[in-house]
C-alpha cells in the first residue's frame, strides 16, 4: 500500500474547507435536476448491488454522507471515509437527522486503512475524478472489495470532455475551479482487469451537460429531452456521468 499525495491538492484544500462542506449538498444536488441527478444514480447503484440488507459497505469519499445514508437506510451496515473533517461533520448530522446508524471516519481513498476483502461492497462517487492518483485509489477500492465496487466518472465521450479542458485551462490560469479529469472505457476497465474485475453494469445519465440542465431548471424538460435522446440511442454512446459496477473473478 501505497502513501497517500501530499495534501496541498485542490481535492483536499478544497473540501476541507467548512463553508464548502455546509454548501455542498445545496449546489450538487439542490434543486429538480439535482434530485435527478441523485435519485437515477441510488436507482442504478441498488439495481447494480441488489438487496442491501446486512451487507457491509464501504463509501469511499463520503463527503456529506448522502450515499452512505441511503444505504444505511436500506439496512446496510456502512461505513464512510473521507478526508475532510468538515464534510464527515455534515455527514454525520445528516445521519442523526434521519435517523440511520454509519460510521463515520476519516481516511484517504489513496492508502485505505483496511485489510483486505473486508467489505463486500466499495462504493466511490465522484472520487476518481478529482484523486491526484486514480489508478492507486481504483487499486484501493478493488482491494478492499470482497465482491463488488461501485463508481462513477465523466465520459471522455461526452461533453465533459470540452467542460473538463476549460476547468484546466482556468485553474492554470490562477482560477478557483476544480480541473478533474475525464475517462476512456478502455483505462477503466484496464485497472479494473489489474485488480481481478470485470465490469458487470454501466449506467449513462444525461446526453446534454447537467450545467445546461440546472441552467434551465426544469424537471419536464430534463426528462423529455433526455428520454428522446436515450430513444434515438444517443445516451449509450455519448451519456455521462457513468456509474458502474465491477464484480471480483479472480
Amino acid at each position: 500500500m501505497r502513501d497517500a499525495p501530499p495534501r496541498d491538492h485542490y481535492s483536499y484544500t478544497v473540501y476541507s474547507d467548512p463553508s464548502t462542506a455546509r454548501t455542498f449538498e445545496d449546489r450538487r444536488f439542490g434543486g429538480p435536476i439535482g434530485e435527478i441527478v441523485a435519485d437515477d444514480q441510488a436507482r442504478a447503484i441498488i439495481r447494480g448491488i441488489g438487496p442491501l440488507e446486512g451487507r457491509r459497505i464501504l463509501d469511499v469519499g463520503t463527503g456529506t454522507g448522502r450515499a452512505a445514508v441511503f444505504l444505511a437506510r436500506g439496512a446496510a451496515v456502512v461505513t464512510g471515509v473521507d478526508a475532510s473533517e468538515p464534510m464527515l461533520d455534515v455527514a454525520r448530522e445528516r445521519a442523526a437527522a434521519q435517523g440511520v446508524d454509519v460510521r463515520f471516519q476519516l481516511g484517504d481513498a489513496h492508502a485505505l486503512e483496511f485489510p483486505d476483502r473486508a467489505f463486500d461492497v466499495v462504493v466511490s462517487l465522484r472520487v476518481l475524478m478529482h484523486a491526484p492518483d486514480w489508478p492507486q485509489v481504483m487499486g484501493e477500492l478493488c482491494r478492499v472489495a470482497d465482491r463488488l465496487v461501485v463508481f462513477d466518472y465523466p465520459a471522455r465521450t461526452s461533453f465533459a470532455l470540452p467542460q473538463a479542458a476549460v476547468r484546466r485551462l482556468m485553474y492554470a490560469l490562477g482560477r478557483n475551479t476544480e480541473p478533474y479529469r475525464v475517462f476512456g472505457t478502455s483505462e477503466v476497465r484496464g485497472e479494473l482487469a489489474k485488480a481481478g474485475y470485470r465490469v458487470c453494469l454501466v449506467h449513462r445519465q444525461f446526453v446534454l451537460p447537467i450545467a445546461l440542465h440546472k441552467a434551465i431548471g426544469s424537471r419536464r424538460f430534463t426528462l423529455l429531452v433526455e428520454g428522446l435522446l436515450a430513444r434515438i440511442g444517443l445516451l449509450s454512446v455519448f451519456g455521462s456521468p457513468v456509474t458502474l459496477v465491477a464484480e471480483r473473478y479472480a
